[in-house]
């Protein structure tokens, strides 16, 4: 894996993690689910992660079967 996408990948995974540390902290503390949106907006962030990872391409081909 090339410096950038390693870079690209940490990036992001430390942004997951803060928002699944922030959704945790309101379910805990307060009691409080999450927001779908909330919920959509991490799950398009580890969406984003994937395809970084495995290439729009290879994505392409799994969606297309």
């Amino acid at each position: 894996m090339s410096q950038s996408k390693r870079e690209q990948v940490v990036s992001h995974l430390r942004y997951i993690r803060q928002e699944l540390r922030e959704m945790h902290q309101g379910v805990m503390e307060d009691g409080l689910l999450p927001e779908a949106g909330e919920v959509r907006g991490v799950m398009a962030q580890m969406e984003a992660l994937l395809e970084l990872l495995e290439g729009k391409s290879s994505r392409k081909k799994e969606s297309d079967s």
